[in-house]
């Protein structure tokens, strides 16, 4: 790993390394965050988003120097129905093209792997605009200003971002299947750095369909047919299930925000902007995030702002993501972002696992994709997933706080260290290796 020695000399004492917090402060700060909200029901869109939403921000406005607002944002609400119907299309195409009609089959097929790959990969989000009753989800954006930050047009900006709504549970994301091969063949794990890519069960199904109907072959479609029920029947699941109380996912990020805005309440980082947003209707995939870029691109210089995603790292092992994709994967942009925040892990002796990928998407593809540099920070467990990841033991006593508290000391740390080099990027890209 490369040193921040090698950067900046000056940086073998990077800024106010030490948080301005003792950690029962901090711990103590996390806690409330995660247990009082945790009990709230905080589908995408519900009265519980709005009420976690409105609860947040008035903790954040009793914290001195932070402005706080609350934006109404537009949603299509969770995504399962929008999956369901998509596994519909696909499985009637299948059907169609068994029953000798290879053309209109092959077309909902079609149509189907389209929709699947929009809804997955963050495309343009047609056919749930189409299908779906539009809704309204909250984003929180707290304000914090370091000293001579008025003074300019725009300045410096570190946007920290997380999401404060909860997900749905299923048979989907059991997690018995990676605890065995983990228990029998962790290097596999170790190696590959990525989960199984989930969404391609419901584009397999479309693929086979179009092959049947263009070798002839009925097998290809009885096969689309039933991976096409397959796939249905567990969005189906999710969309029945319960939304669990999301202590990891993702209330350990928004505690994380709370406690910058304490630190930074004690030592602010001088001339730099921080944005702390948590988004709502990020499980409905990044509808927040997504109208939050939308509403404020126009104040955020990509050359003078960066982004940190806090999302579920509360498991034991904080690990830096280095793109995700639910079909293809995308690097993040402006690794130096990812470098510079390692090694300022590697300076607070904070472990930071690297080099992997999610196949789930988040919201830090959204801002990547706007030309924000963006570092993504994650957790796992032993077996490479996070800890109770949409399942009902997501709860506040199943949180590893100190992994949390790491997270929030080192994103402090880089606050500071982007407060006093203002332009970091030309630096870390001078030093870095290609």
């Amino acid at each position: 790993m490369l040193s921040m020695s090698a950067i900046d000399p000056q940086l073998d004492n990077p800024p106010c390394a030490v948080a301005p917090l003792e950690h029962a402060q901090l711990d103590g700060i996390l806690r409330e965050v995660v247990e009082r909200l945790a009990p709230l029901d905080r589908t995408p869109c519900s009265p519980g988003e709005r009420e976690a939403a409105d609860w947040l921000a008035e903790r954040m406005r009793s914290v001195a120097g932070v402005k706080v607002t609350l934006e109404d944002e537009p949603s299509w609400g969770i995504f399962p129905p929008t999956a369901f119907a998509l596994g519909l299309l696909g499985m009637l195409g299948a059907a169609l093209v068994l029953r000798g009609r290879r053309l209109a089959g092959s077309l909902l097929a079609a149509l189907g792997y389209a929709g699947v790959v929009d809804e997955a990969q963050n495309g343009p989000r047609i056919v749930r605009r189409l299908i779906r009753r539009r809704r309204i989800t909250v984003n929180l954006i707290a304000r914090v200003d370091g000293p001579g930050v008025q003074e300019q047009g725009r300045p410096p900006t570190l946007v920290v971002i997380a999401h404060h709504d909860a997900p749905q549970t299923g048979m989907l994301f059991d997690q018995t299947l990676q605890k065995k091969i983990y228990e029998r063949a962790p290097q596999v794990l170790e190696s590959v750095k990525t989960p199984l890519p989930q969404w391609w069960v419901g584009l397999a199904g479309p693929i086979l369909t179009v092959a049947g109907a263009l070798t002839g072959r009925k097998r290809f479609s009885r096969a689309a047919l039933a991976l096409g029920a397959f796939g249905t029947a567990l969005v189906a699941d999710v969309w029945r299930s319960e939304t669990v109380q999301g202590a990891n996912d993702n209330l350990s990020g928004v505690a994380a925000l709370v406690g910058l805005a304490e630190m930074l309440a004690v030592r602010s980082a001088p001339g730099m902007r921080v944005l702390l947003v948590s988004c709502g209707a990020e499980e409905t995939l990044q509808d927040g995030i997504r109208a939050f870029i939308a509403s404020h691109r126009h104040e955020l210089d990509t050359e003078r702002t960066w982004f940190v995603n806090l999302d579920t790292v509360g498991s034991p092992h904080l690990v830096l993501l280095k793109a995700e994709g639910p079909v293809w994967m995308e690097s993040y942009n402006g690794p130096w972002l990812s470098d510079l925040l390692a090694d300022h892990a590697e300076h607070l002796g904070i472990p930071l696992h690297r080099g992997f990928r999610a196949r789930a998407s988040t919201d830090s593809v959204i801002p990547s994709r706007a030309g924000y540099p963006i570092a993504t920070l994650v957790s796992m467990t032993d077996w490479f997933s996070p800890a109770n990841y949409h399942l009902p033991t997501d709860i506040p006593a199943n949180l590893i706080y100190d992994s949390v508290a790491d997270a929030t000391r080192l994103v402090y740390t880089l606050a500071q260290d982007l407060a006093a080099n203002p332009q970091p990027h030309e630096k870390v890209a001078a030093a870095l290796p290609n």
